[in-house]
C-alpha cells in the first residue's frame, strides 16, 4: 500500500467512522441544525424514540440572553400533551405527571450563542408510559427576553423579540427486533451483572465493578483469544511463503489466490479465527456504551433490571480513581490507550520482523518517491491513534473497560509470543 492509498483510505475511514458515530449516537455526537443566526431552535434530539429510550429535547440558543428553565417538579420543564388523530382529526390532551423516576432532575442554564440538550427520563415511566405521538411545548417568555416566531419541519425557530410558545413532536415507538435482542442477550446481562458485582465492592464502586467484569470477559473468551493470537502466528511464519508465490505468479492474481487458500488448507489456518474475538468483542463494547449512557441511572433504567435489582435498589458509584465515570476524559485515559494499544500490536508484529527474510531490490526498477505502507503499520501506528480519539467521546468508563482489557491481551500475547508454535501440514 502507498503513502497516497493509505491516507486516502484512513479519511474514508475517518469519515465511515464520523458517520456510524452520528448515526448510532447521536446524542454524543451529532449536531443540531440551525436555521438562523439569531433565533432560539426547539426541537428533539431524534423525532422518533424506541420505548425505554430517553426523550430529549435540544435547544438552540443563538439569542443574547441565557436561558433557565423553570423548575416546576414533579413536572417536566415543557408542557407535554399527548397526540392522537381520530377520524382525520388531531386531538392533543395535555398530560400532567405524578411524579419523576428518582429525584427531580435540575437543569443548568443555557448560555447565548450556546445549545443545551434536555433529557425528559425521568418522565419516561410517568407521561410518556404509552406508545404514541406526544408535544412538547417551550414557553420562552418565562425563561428570558426572547422571540417571534417562524415554523421549521420538524423543530421551531424563534427570534429575538418577545415571547411565544414553540412546539416539537416525537413519537415513542415499539423497539424492533434487533433493538430487544440487543438489550435481552447484551445490555441486561452486562448491567446486571455490574451491579451484582457492585454488591460486593466498597460505596458500591460502579469501576471496580468494571474492572472485575471485563477480566471475567476475557477469561471466558481466553481459549478463543489464544486460537486467535496463535493462528495469528502461524500467518505471519507463512508469510514469506505468500510473498514467493506473488513473485512466482505476479500477473496472476487468480494463480495467487489459488495457491494462497492451498497453503492455508494444507497448514490449517482459518484467516478469520483472528477476527472472532474482536467480534464478540465488539457488541461487549457497544453495549456497555448503552449501559453506562442510559443505565447507569438505575431508577430510569427499570426496563433493563431485573426483578432483584428493582425490588432492592442500589446506587452506583461513579468516581474511581479521581475520574467521574459517566464523562469522557480527555487527559488521561485517550493517551493510555494509545499506549497501550501501540504496545499489543509491536508485540503481535515482534516476530514477523525477526523472521522476516531480506528484501531483493531490483535496482532497475523504477522507484517511487512515496514510501510503502504495509497493514502491520497501519495497525501498528494508525490503529491506537483511532481508539485514543474514540476514548475522547466516550465516559470513561468504556475507556477503563478498553485499559483493562488491552492490558490483558498484552499478557496473553506476551505468552503466546513465548510459545513454539510451528506450522504443522495436516
Amino acid at each position: 500500500m502507498s503513502t497516497l492509498e493509505f491516507l486516502a483510505t484512513f479519511i474514508i475511514l475517518f469519515f465511515v467512522t464520523d458517520f456510524a458515530l452520528k448515526h448510532f449516537f447521536p446524542a454524543q455526537f451529532a449536531k443540531v441544525p440551525e436555521k438562523e443566526q439569531d433565533a432560539i431552535v426547539f426541537s428533539m434530539l431524534s423525532a422518533n424514540v424506541k420505548e425505554g429510550d430517553d426523550p430529549t429535547v435540544v435547544i438552540k440558543n443563538n439569542t443574547a440572553y441565557t436561558r433557565v428553565l423553570s423548575s416546576r417538579c414533579p413536572q417536566p420543564p415543557f408542557d407535554v400533551a399527548s397526540v392522537v388523530t381520530v377520524d382525520g382529526k388531531e386531538e392533543v390532551t395535555d398530560l400532567m405527571a405524578n411524579t419523576t423516576a428518582g429525584n427531580c432532575p435540575s437543569f443548568p442554564p443555557i448560555p447565548a450563542g450556546k445549545s443545551g440538550q434536555i433529557s425528559l427520563a425521568a418522565w419516561k415511566y410517568s407521561l410518556f408510559a404509552q406508545k404514541g405521538t406526544y408535544q412538547i411545548s417551550f414557553d420562552t417568555s418565562k425563561t428570558a427576553s426572547g422571540a417571534a416566531v417562524a415554523s421549521g419541519t420538524g423543530q421551531a425557530v424563534v427570534a429575538s423579540g418577545t415571547g411565544h410558545v414553540l412546539t416539537t413532536r416525537f413519537t415513542l415507538t415499539e423497539p424492533n427486533v434487533f433493538t430487544k435482542l440487543f438489550r435481552t442477550f447484551v445490555m441486561k446481562p452486562l448491567l446486571n451483572a455490574l451491579l451484582f458485582i457492585a454488591l460486593y465492592t466498597p460505596g458500591y464502586s460502579l469501576g471496580i465493578a468494571i474492572v472485575i467484569l471485563t477480566v471475567i470477559i476475557k477469561l471466558i473468551l481466553l481459549i478463543p483469544n489464544q486460537h486467535a493470537l496463535e493462528g495469528q502466528k502461524k500467518l505471519q511464519q507463512l508469510q514469506p511463503r505468500l510473498d514467493e508465490l506473488k513473485k512466482k505468479y505476479p500477473d496472476d492474481a487468480k494463480r495467487q489466490q489459488e495457491e494462497t487458500l492451498r497453503l492455508w488448507k494444507e497448514y490449517n489456518i482459518n484467516p478469520l479465527q483472528s477476527c472472532l474475538p474482536t467480534l464478540l468483542q465488539l457488541p461487549i463494547l457497544l453495549g456497555l456504551f448503552y449501559v453506562i449512557r442510559s443505565g447507569a441511572t438505575l431508577e430510569t433504567s427499570h426496563h433493563l433490571l431485573y426483578q432483584y435489582f428493582i425490588d432492592h435498589p442500589i446506587t452506583l458509584g461513579h468516581s474511581f480513581l479521581g475520574f467521574n465515570l459517566l464523562l469522557p476524559s480527555i487527559y488521561v485515559f485517550p493517551p493510555l490507550l494509545v499506549l497501550l494499544q501501540f504496545f499489543q500490536m509491536k508485540m503481535m508484529f515482534a516476530k514477523q520482523k525477526k523472521n522476516k527474510k531480506a528484501e531483493i531490490i531490483d535496482v532497475n526498477a523504477p522507484k517511487s518517491r512515496m514510501p510503502k505502507i504495509d497493514q502491520q503499520t497501519v495497525m501498528t501506528y494508525i490503529l491506537p491513534f483511532m481508539i485514543g480519539f474514540f476514548a475522547l467521546r466516550f465516559p470513561a468508563a468504556v475507556s477503563l473497560y478498553w485499559a483493562v482489557s488491552t492490558l490483558f491481551g498484552i499478557a496473553q500475547q506476551w505468552y503466546v509470543n513465548r510459545e513454539k508454535v510451528k506450522l504443522v501440514k495436516e
